[in-house]
């Protein structure tokens, strides 16, 4: 097993693409239900729904930060005998996938993802508990890590 410390290694982040993706996922619908939210009080002359349309756009602006931080959270390091995953605001969490325990990796790619050119790489293990998975990666750095994992995956369960 590597005997790198995590803080010592070299982190990598997702795409900072991510970062506007999740600000979009934010901002939208929190504008809309502000817009609907007007309507309604102009429709019915009811001036609490203006207060609620405020408010509405209000908790998407106070978010912002919190999707920042979560977006700071993620990263991955890849190193000589495992992978490296941390994530986490409030609850730190450090996963480590040794490359010969992988069983199979995805590359999942939701439609906004593909709008934004991003993918989630998950890494699957025996351990049905094990939360690895890379979301934000640019598709073509996805594609590359997937393909690197497969090779030391193999090479690992080969005893090479």
């Amino acid at each position: 097993m590597d005997s790198v410390a995590p803080d010592r290694v070299e982190w990598r982040t997702p795409s900072s693409r991510l970062l506007r993706l999740r600000r979009l996922e934010v901002v939208v619908p929190a504008l809309l239900a502000a817009v609907a939210l007007a309507v309604i009080g102009a429709v019915s002359g009811t001036a609490a729904a203006f207060g609620v349309a405020a408010g509405a756009v209000l908790a998407g602006v106070l978010a912002l930060p919190i999707v920042g931080r979560r977006y700071r959270s993620w990263g991955y390091a890849e190193r000589e005998d495992d992978l490296l995953v941390r994530r986490g605001v409030l609850f730190a969490r450090l996963t480590v996938v040794p490359y010969g325990r992988m069983q199979f990796i995805d590359v999942t790619a939701g439609p906004l993802e593909r709008i934004f050119s991003l993918a989630t790489v998950k890494l699957h293990t025996a351990a049905a508990a094990t939360d690895a998975r890379i979301p934000g990666l640019a598709q073509n750095e996805a594609t590359r890590l997937r393909d690197r994992l497969a090779e030391l995956g193999e090479a690992q369960a080969a005893g090479l």
